[in-house]
């Protein structure tokens, strides 16, 4: 009776306005070839993140295997890149601005 474990990702998705990437990884554990057990683990990747000084850094996906890797490079185009940029940068200001403080009427 010989185990094997093996990984695939079985299922890969493409959500929301930036193209966030989905994968979700099955762990197989066989006996003698004969599925006996399996368990999910899930990760998202988006195009990129700030830096700083609000330069736009990509995400590294050198990791990430063979499918991933071409999904991500197909839907993480220029403008997809800039526009999500545009929003984090739009996301800091926010933050960063002064909450309205009620008046004292007392």
């Amino acid at each position: 009776m010989a185990l094997t474990e093996r990984f695939e990702n079985d299922k890969i998705e493409v959500v929301g306005e930036y193209k966030a990437v989905q994968v979700r990884r099955a762990d197989i554990v066989e006996r003698d070839g004969v599925e006996v057990a399996r368990s999910f683990h899930r990760h998202a990747l988006v195009c990129g993140s700030l830096d700083a000084d609000d330069n736009f850094v990509n995400t590294d996906i050198s990791g990430e295997d063979a499918d991933v890797k071409a999904i991500c490079i197909a839907v993480w185009t220029q403008a997809i890149k800039d526009a999500y940029k545009a929003f984090l940068i739009s996301q800091k200001q926010t933050e960063t601005m002064p909450s309205p403080v009620p008046a004292d009427n007392g």
